[in-house]
């Protein structure tokens, strides 16, 4: 095993990084490092003798954390941003409707379970609202309210009848 990366080599991380319960101070699950983040090699390392590990001092976080070198790319390399990330939830701009059947419309929650960054038309996400899960264009998409309930609390359209 070759690294891809070495010490001092500015790189991107591609995911989420969240604690697995190996950061000091931080809860199971916490967000450390957002994807898109810039941040520095310090390290190269392996873990189960077949992944390499780097330590990835991210400056702007303040932290430095492990990541493997899938989840990582050069610095430089091409990266697509995107407004909203995965269980996030999000309203529509406009009606949705397939075959004329409205599916939701702006002000409805749904909830981002996938994010599409390759799209020849830029970026775009799986939303799942209840009842049905869509392929949406980012720029169709909003923030849905704080205060919006979690898509678990939604009916279904099954339930709806109840």
């Amino acid at each position: 095993m070759r690294p891809r990366f070495n010490f001092g080599d500015q790189v991107r991380v591609t995911r989420n990084v969240r604690d697995d319960g190996t950061f000091p101070g931080a809860n199971v699950g916490n967000l450390l490092v957002r994807r898109g983040s810039v941040g520095y090699v310090r390290d190269v390392g392996t873990f189960l003798q077949d992944q390499l590990v780097y330590s990835v001092h991210f400056f702007d976080q303040q932290k430095m954390v492990g990541c493997r070198e899938e989840e990582l790319i050069g610095a430089d390399e091409p990266w697509n941003p995107s407004q909203f990330e995965f269980r996030e939830k999000v309203t529509p701009k406009v009606k949705l409707a397939i075959d004329g059947e409205l599916i939701a419309s702006p002000g409805d929650v749904g909830q981002v379970l996938k994010v599409l960054r390759d799209l020849p038309s830029g970026v775009g996400y799986h939303v799942r609202f209840p009842g049905r899960t869509l392929q949406i264009p980012e720029k169709l998409l909003d923030s849905a309210p704080a205060d919006a309930p979690d898509l678990a609390d939604l009916p279904d359209e099954e339930d709806a009848d109840d």
